[in-house]
């Protein structure tokens, strides 16, 4: 019995919309989508953690909900809008959200925030006046080393009514 050829994937070219833009990357499909990002992207807005999906420090928006890139396949990305934090504001103009949580001091060591304010994005998009039990559930799988819980609340309520503003 022979063996065929190796079962190492083969990279090939794929091309996703990120922040606005379309960009192509020639990996492996199955390749974290995190890795494309950080790696061939450079954008350093979603962080490593834990590599599960479970601490929310690597989340992104995909079509407006978030997702764990840690764990979502780069192919999944493919015909869908990635957002990530570079694409919320720049430094001239940032988003209301990335003001309120400036504003609130609602980061200490920074491990969270990528991914509190990516789903305080989604849960903003979908429903501009939440309430604390609102932003307690689309927050819950964000874990929070620091303890600035309090804080990250009040950033969200800051940012709805920014927003409010803003229309």
């Amino acid at each position: 019995m022979s063996v065929s050829a190796s079962a190492t994937p083969v990279s090939e070219p794929l091309t996703l919309t990120v922040n606005g833009s379309t960009r192509t990357v020639e990996v492996t499909r199955d390749t974290p989508l995190l890795y494309v990002l950080r790696n061939d992207f450079e954008l350093n807005g979603p962080k490593y953690g834990c590599g599960l999906g479970q601490c929310g420090a690597c989340t992104v928006l995909l079509d407006g909900g978030p997702a764990r890139s840690c764990v979502v396949p780069v192919a999944a990305a493919i015909g869908r809008e990635t957002l990530t934090l570079e694409g919320l504001g720049t430094l001239d103009a940032l988003h209301p959200i990335q003001r309120a949580f400036i504003d609130e001091q609602a980061a200490q060591c920074g491990y969270c925030l990528n991914g509190m304010i990516m789903s305080a994005k989604a849960l903003l998009d979908r429903n501009p006046t939440p309430d604390d039990d609102d932003i307690r559930e689309a927050l819950r799988f964000n874990l929070c080393r620091c303890g600035t819980h309090i804080e990250i609340m009040k950033a969200v309520h800051r940012a709805a009514g920014y927003l409010k503003r803003e229309q």
